[in-house]
């Protein structure tokens, strides 16, 4: 993987591909490997496709006090890196909170904006007493446990039980990322703004993937914001939680590279 330093500290990324550029961003507790299906799929099409590792996640250092806003700007720091003019810009998750971040800055540099299992209202109350009460857990206990109870909750349940060897594999990863960058995330997203006026002005297309069983970000909640932007493309997944990308491989990649294709058709009107 490549890198660009951002305010002293590296953030990673890799590039591949050739033509209209496609930025995924990984949610909470993953890393840009999470791409590894899509990011082919659409290098097919041929779609460049640039996956970043958050700061705190995969390969990327650790950025201590570091909001949604401000990974949003370690993601820009790649982009205006890569000389990048426009591009179709995805979030899982966090990555999505990521997302509305970078454009409700860089509204002009965007031909598309998705919401993979994602959402632009901010926490509850409720959840963010909840965050906070992780947040208390990890720096008394480590990140381990945590991890482990993190990561199956993401999927429906019925997936988890003939899928075990991804779920490990999706919890080993997890185990490994600094506790200082969890708590980091955790805090940033609990802290994040309502962005619901970022959807109601923006100009491009928006996807909002959203799955049925999803606890994290129920069907009800993502539903709301769809009415918000000018133009959406929605997609409601049964059998689906929080994991789309893992739980509907092939109707997922097709959604995405579907979008992606309209999104360089669509016609921008005053």
């Amino acid at each position: 993987m490549k890198h660009i330093k951002f305010e002293e500290h590296r953030v990673y990324y890799n590039s591949k591909g050739k033509g209209p550029a496609v930025v995924l961003l990984h949610g909470f507790c993953e890393d840009s490997r999470l791409w590894e299906d899509f990011k082919n799929d659409l290098i097919e099409e041929k779609y460049r496709v640039i996956c970043v590792d958050l700061p705190g996640f995969g390969q990327s250092e650790v950025m201590e006090h570091i909001s949604m806003a401000g990974m949003a700007e370690a993601v820009a720091a790649v982009v205006k890196g890569l000389k990048l003019e426009e591009i179709i810009l995805i979030g899982h998750s966090m990555g999505g909170y990521v997302a509305l971040a970078f454009a409700e800055r860089y509204p002009e540099l965007l031909s598309g904006l998705g919401l993979f299992h994602s959402q632009a209202r901010e926490d509850s109350d409720e959840k963010k007493a909840a965050r906070q009460k992780s947040v208390d857990f990890i720096l008394r206990q480590g990140s381990a446990l945590y991890v482990k109870q993190t990561i199956p909750s993401l999927f429906a349940p019925k997936f988890i039980n003939s899928n075990t060897f991804l779920i490990e594999k999706l919890t080993f990863r997890a185990s490994r990322y600094e506790p200082a960058g969890i708590v980091t995330a955790l805090i940033g997203m609990k802290d994040r703004p309502d962005r619901s006026e970022v959807l109601r002005q923006i100009k491009c297309p928006v996807l909002f993937i959203i799955g049925k069983l999803d606890t994290l970000i129920p069907e009800e909640s993502s539903l709301e914001q769809t009415h918000l932007p000018k133009v959406a493309d929605i997609h409601i997944l049964d059998k689906v939680g929080h994991m789309g990308m893992f739980e509907a491989v092939k109707q997922t990649q097709s959604i995405v590279r579907q979008f992606a294709n309209f999104c360089q058709d669509y016609q921008y009107e005053d």
